[in-house]
């Protein structure tokens, strides 16, 4: 047994679908991207990015020169002093005391009241490089020696002197730094000598009574009370220098 259901007929406009046309016809016209506000007036030149940031640019670079110019800075970086110079360090102050040293009996103590460690440290690693060049591995003993023997000369100089007695441990330490080249000349020698033997003894002995000579007659000459202690405190310059000089033979 069939039921029959009766449908409606579905009856379409002539001009097709209407809500189709008026979907189409509404479309928004596309708009242009989101862009900030920028202020009339910026503070600061380089976030403005509109072209006239260079003049606003370099008006603000013009009055920060102006303003350090004012304060009295330098200007530009050829008016600023050399590296060297800043460090203290004066290449022609320390040739001239470098060769005050050459000669042992002609010594120029005016050259060596402007004391530095400049010259001694190049000094040092200069003993240094030569004693590894033997093979011999020395610059933390050196760099140890260097400050006891300094710590002692200045030490036994200003308790002869007594009262009298100016030498501070800069210029002592100076002093022994310089004096140090007839060493570091023996160090350098020493590579083209017999080990052992007399010969190396007898050269070795020249060159510290040279540094000891050197070292009396500045230490005398630069501070007050120790020319009538002249021969102890050649007896104490004697025992550094020779105790350096035992690194260069053995």
């Amino acid at each position: 047994m069939t039921k029959e259901f009766t449908v409606p007929p579905v009856i379409f406009p002539a001009g097709g679908n209407p809500s189709a046309t008026s979907n189409i016809n509404q479309r928004r016209v596309p708009t242009a991207p989101f862009q900030p506000q920028r202020a009339a007036s910026s503070s600061i030149p380089f976030m403005s990015f509109d072209i006239g940031s260079a003049s606003a640019f370099a008006s603000y670079g013009g009055s920060i020169a102006s303003s350090t110019s004012s304060l009295g800075g330098p200007a530009s970086f050829d008016d600023e002093k050399p590296l060297l110079d800043e460090l203290g360090i004066h290449p022609d102050q320390i040739w001239k005391k470098t060769k005050s040293i050459l000669n042992p009996f002609r010594v120029n103590p005016t050259v060596h009241k402007d004391s530095d460690l400049s010259g001694p440290i190049f000094l040092y690693l200069s003993f240094g490089l030569f004693q590894l060049l033997a093979g011999k591995l020395q610059f933390g003993v050196i760099l140890g020696w260097i400050v006891v023997s300094s710590i002692f000369l200045y030490v036994v100089f200003n308790m002869l002197a007594g009262r009298n007695g100016n030498l501070d441990l800069h210029t002592c330490t100076s002093v022994i730094g310089y004096c140090m080249l007839p060493v570091v000349i023996l160090a350098a020698l020493s590579l083209f000598l017999p080990q052992g033997g007399l010969v190396r003894l007898v050269v070795a002995a020249v060159f510290v009574l040279w540094a000891t000579r050197v070292s009396t007659n500045l230490m005398v000459s630069l501070a007050d009370g120790g020319e009538e202690h002249r021969v102890l405190i050649a007896y104490a310059c004697f025992l550094i220098y020779t105790l350096f000089s035992l690194l260069v033979i053995f």
